[in-house]
């Protein structure tokens, strides 16, 4: 058993939406996030840069002394899960492996659609994590970087946002896909407009939300957990950004359904994070 609490990074508030999926099947985990909202987006970065702020952030929870990590970003996770597994001693997930894995257990003629950030769809690591599951898959790609800054600016459902998906999924390689990856932890939040704008038909994939189910098994093979005697009081849960505070916490609070979020502001450092 371990009560410290599991850490989860972001580039923004996107990574909220795995959050509220862990406050929901992992009710006794306490939780420590942190959104890099200054340095927001992520999709456009080099790849080296995405390394050091994917870094930055772990080392910063890893002070806090989480006993987990949950890079609940897919640019991140792309760009940088593996060589993070190899700098730090504690449990680090990523969301991209759960997210391939339903997929391909989900589509029925084999032709998967992928939407995330221009550094995720080049990467090629969903193409890659989707062929290891089913070499027969075919899979189509899009970056559809505007659908993050929309959902950054807290506006996610309105007629004017449907259109904008609509435009953007009007541009899709292939209307015979199946199956579709949400392959940005900020895409959950405009997916009644995605639905809308593919129809009814093709089944969607909520990566980040997939990724709690591999979260619950490793606490539960590492013998992990948090003790079920003790309840965790989610008021004392920590959210950090990099920047506005008031910001973050009003749509955090609007994300979560909660009106308890208490959020600190992080000064970005020449090298790591520090609280102000």
């Amino acid at each position: 058993m371990d009560n410290r609490a599991i850490g989860y990074i972001d580039s923004g508030l996107g990574g909220l939406t795995v959050v509220k999926a862990a406050l929901a099947k992992l009710p006794n985990e306490a939780i420590y996030y942190l959104g890099d909202t200054a340095r927001m987006p992520y999709g456009p970065r080099p790849q080296a840069e995405v390394v050091t702020f994917t870094r930055q952030m772990i080392q910063f929870l890893v002070d806090q002394q989480v006993k987990m990590v949950v890079i609940a970003c897919n640019t991140a996770t792309a760009a940088a899960l593996p060589t993070m597994q190899q700098e730090f001693d504690i449990p680090i997930i990523g969301v991209i492996e759960s997210g391939a894995a339903t997929a391909a257990t989900l589509t029925n003629n084999k032709i998967v659609g992928v939407i995330a950030t221009q550094g995720t769809i080049n990467s090629g690591s969903y193409v890659k994590a989707l062929h290891q599951n089913n070499a027969d898959l075919s899979v189509y790609q899009l970056a559809v970087p505007e659908f993050v800054t929309l959902v950054e600016s807290g506006t996610t459902d309105s007629i004017e946002i449907q259109a904008i998906v609509d435009r953007n999924m009007a541009n899709f390689p292939s209307s015979e896909i199946d199956t579709l990856i949400l392959g940005c932890t900020h895409f959950p939040l405009l997916e009644n407009s995605i639905q809308k704008g593919l129809g009814s038909k093709v089944k969607i994939v909520d990566a980040g939300a997939e990724t709690i189910t591999m979260v619950a098994t490793q606490l539960k093979s590492l013998n992990i957990m948090h003790q079920e005697s003790l309840q965790v009081d989610h008021h004392a849960d920590r959210y950090y950004t990099t920047g506005d505070a008031a910001q973050f916490k009003m749509l955090g609070e609007r994300w979560l359904e909660r009106d308890d979020l208490q959020v600190s502001t992080l000064t970005i450092g020449a090298e790591k994070l520090y609280l102000k």
